[in-house]
């Protein structure tokens, strides 16, 4: 396995405990729901975290509005004992994603070659194809990973 595809693998693992939280967030926003679940009134968490009343609620607003900068969100989340933690969590495996990506460049580049044959009379069977398909994709796969996306 070479570097690229060691980095992929363990990125691919740091990420699986972060697909399995696939709840989104809720409506009113993590800050308004921690805070009422543990009692606290608006203004006592405005003044646990040295902001006034009134910020305090704007920011619960810009949260379920998904406006809110994380850098507010940490401070405030401090207040309510909470960490902010974020990720970008991509919807399936990335080394799923990159040869997913590869297959389907090579079926495109492939499926040409075959229909030119066919209007040849040169038709290859699908075996054939797939095998092709397959050789294609794998070299796709070795080579730079960024002409996958161009």
């Amino acid at each position: 396995m070479n570097t690229r595809d060691l980095y992929l693998t363990q990125l691919d693992q740091a990420l699986a405990p972060w697909r399995a939280l696939a709840e989104p967030p809720p409506a009113e926003g993590w800050l308004r729901t921690i805070r009422s679940a543990l009692g606290i009134s608006t203004r006592q968490a405005a003044q646990r975290a040295g902001v006034s009343q009134s910020t305090w609620v704007a920011a619960e607003r810009r949260e379920a509005a998904g406006t809110i900068s994380l850098g507010q969100l940490r401070r405030l989340g401090a207040a309510l004992d909470c960490r902010l933690t974020h990720a970008l969590v991509p919807d399936q495996p990335l080394r799923d994603r990159v040869e997913a990506r590869a297959r389907q460049l090579a079926e495109a580049e492939v499926s040409t070659v075959a229909h030119s044959m066919a209007l040849e009379q040169q038709r290859a069977d699908d075996a054939y194809t797939r095998l092709q398909v397959e050789q294609r994709k794998q070299d796709l796969l070795r080579g730079r990973r960024s002409r996958l996306w161009e």
